[in-house]
């Protein structure tokens, strides 16, 4: 049961849409056809759980809510553009559920955010599995029907258990985040700069008739400004400029603790006080570090505007780190599905085990080949794999086979292997050439969260459209091919060269070249 404070409007048919001008949307539009493919009823659902409380003002549909983040993900375009697209174009009016054409703003800009902090990632992901659930669906009942059109069913075997069947497509990477690059002393450079402020503001609100605690910050500015310009610095150069700055900071934490104690840090704003905090654990641990003379250490901060991002060790010939989440991703029949999403570095050789089971629970059975990275072939995988009958991709382990015939087998299979995995790999290329998978500009966690998963939707919806035209392009031939034989049938006794004898009889003059 919905709450009063948000009202679910009903659908409306494509040819109730009322449009002042005149005129009336076309069925062929891709935004039309792209809102049947979701099953907005599901999506509704889910996300009217969001809304435990009955007081408040009404929310937004979630048609308006998901549909114009879909609408920014695939236009890739900025929150305040989607805003104005979405006024100008009728079919976009439509694609978000309104009855009839408006030339008002639909909604402000920065509602954009709170659709993607209600929209979380679990909502997300559960409605990227009902609509690969509702894509595989009609792909199996046009399968069905194909066979029963030519005839081809055999004996039922539905009470056989099923076999192995399917490939899967395994494999990791890291979306980077839209922040600056991790330096150790620019952070704490940067951490200077905020501590100063927050003395400032404690010392104006604070009202004390004394002077200001000193802070060195023109001193200190330029030390990092001697340091950040020499193009030749050293490790010496860098320890010292380290130490340095780590030291104002401390200094300023010294100064921000005491005046606290007179005046308390009530006065300081929300986002002040939480920079307080993400400066105190960076001061501790490049303190730490300068100890261990290190320059890693678990949990690392990487930003002070982000403290939840951390390095992925990549290892590209683009760069050996990349600094954002890092997610698992199982492809099945071109249909994207995100396994694991983490900020924290991770081994996905862990994740194996666990999606191929889930491919079980879906389907009833396992796949028939799993395609993966090397890494992938621990021994516990190969030991799973084998148990349950499954093919797991890449070279042996141990020694090469001294049969050279075995030998070339083995890597023509390898190699075939490779080739499979080419989509998957081909799926992150699209996510981050067309989509917004190549930097999140997003500036929270759960919004980074939300904008990824709405790639992968976006994608897997981009591929049920192409799947919907394959079968009805299948369709159209299969009629064509019926229409054929029974042309052929009908008229095969013209003579002995068929329908052309027959039109040759009836047209000589005009089909003497056939």
């Amino acid at each position: 049961m919905y709450r009063k404070h948000y009202q679910p409007e009903p659908q409306i048919p494509l040819d109730e849409f009322y449009m002042a001008f005149g005129g009336r949307l076309s069925r062929a539009n891709r935004w039309v056809k792209l809102a049947d493919m979701i099953p907005w009823d599901e999506v509704e659902k889910r996300y009217a759980e969001q809304f435990k409380s009955p007081v408040g003002n009404p929310a937004y549909p979630v048609r308006v809510a998901f549909g114009a983040l879909i609408i920014k993900e695939k236009l890739k375009i900025t929150d305040e553009e989607t805003v104005e697209q979405i006024r100008e174009n009728p079919y976009l009016q439509y694609f978000i559920g309104y009855k009839a054409y408006s030339d008002k703003q639909p909604f402000n800009s920065s509602t954009m955010v709170y659709f993607r902090v209600r929209l979380s990632a679990d909502i997300l992901k559960e409605i990227n599995a009902l609509i690969v659930e509702r894509a595989e669906r009609e792909k199996q009942e046009a399968e069905k029907n194909r066979e029963q059109d030519s005839h081809k069913q055999g004996n039922d075997k539905s009470n056989d258990p099923p076999q192995n069947s399917g490939t899967m497509l395994l494999d990791a990477t890291c979306i980077p985040e839209d922040i600056r690059y991790p330096h150790d002393v620019t952070i704490l450079d940067e951490a200077r700069q905020k501590t100063e402020k927050i003395i400032d503001t404690m010392f104006e609100k604070s009202k004390h008739s004394g002077n200001k605690p000193r802070t060195y910050r023109k001193k200190a500015r330029k030390e990092f400004l001697r340091f950040i310009k020499n193009k030749k610095r050293n490790t010496k150069d860098f320890r010292k400029a380290l130490k340095q700055q780590a030291q104002y900071v401390a200094r300023n934490l010294r100064t921000i603790e005491r005046m606290s104690k007179e005046t308390g840090l009530c006065m300081l704003s929300r986002k002040q006080y939480r920079d307080l905090l993400v400066i105190s654990e960076v001061v501790r641990q490049q303190r730490e570090m300068l100890e261990n003379n290190t320059r890693s250490i678990p949990g690392k901060l990487m930003s002070i505007w982000k403290p939840y991002v951390r390095s992925i060790a990549r290892g590209k010939a683009k760069a050996m780190y990349e600094y954002g989440p890092k997610i698992s991703v199982s492809l099945v029949d071109g249909y994207a599905r995100v396994d694991r999403l983490s900020w924290d570095n991770y081994n996905e050789v862990e994740d194996l085990q666990r999606v191929v089971q889930e491919y079980f629970d879906r389907y009833g059975y396992y796949p028939e080949i799993v395609c993966g990275d090397k890494i992938y072939r621990s021994r516990d995988n190969l030991t799973f794999c084998k148990k349950n009958g499954i093919r797991l991709s890449g070279p042996k382990l141990g020694r090469p086979h001294i049969d050279p015939k075995k030998k070339r087998e083995l890597a023509r299979i390898e190699q075939t292997d490779e080739r499979m995995r080419i989509p998957i790999e081909g799926k992150f290329g699209e996510g981050k050439r067309c989509y917004t998978l190549d930097r999140l500009y997003t500036k929270l966690k759960e919004t980074s969260e939300t904008s990824i998963m709405m790639s992968f939707i976006v994608m897997n919806l981009g591929r049920f459209g192409r799947d919907r035209a394959r079968a009805l392009l299948f369709v159209f031939l299969h009629l064509l091919q019926q229409i054929y034989w029974l042309f052929w049938k009908k008229f095969s006794w013209a003579d002995e060269n068929g329908v052309r004898g027959y039109f040759r009889s009836l047209y000589p003059a005009t089909v003497k070249t056939m």
